[in-house]
């Protein structure tokens, strides 16, 4: 059976707050690939106060098309207050 990108990204939310114990902040991106989905989330490493001191953490997950599991990654870490800048092209 074929999941939908929802459900893809909802059993990506569970099974990486059970391997790492940590609470998930945002989803960042689902696409499907050779090898299965991937899906980036950001997850809180740490709470802070106040709240914009929060350490977040980017973590890439590849998940067959049953949606297990099959491999996550921490891509980086960052402070809740820091945002980048999209740059627009004119």
């Amino acid at each position: 059976m074929t999941l939908s990108i929802p459900e893809i990204v909802e059993k990506t939310r569970e099974g990486l707050a059970k391997v790492t114990g940590l609470e998930l902040s945002t989803t960042l991106g689902a696409t499907k690939e050779e090898r299965g989905w991937k899906v980036s989330v950001e997850m809180i490493e740490k709470h802070s106060i106040p709240d914009q001191m929060d350490i977040l953490a980017v973590y890439e997950a590849i998940l067959d098309d049953a949606g297990n599991l099959i491999e996550f990654n921490r891509k980086g870490l960052r402070k809740r207050v820091d945002t980048e800048e999209i740059e627009r092209e004119i």
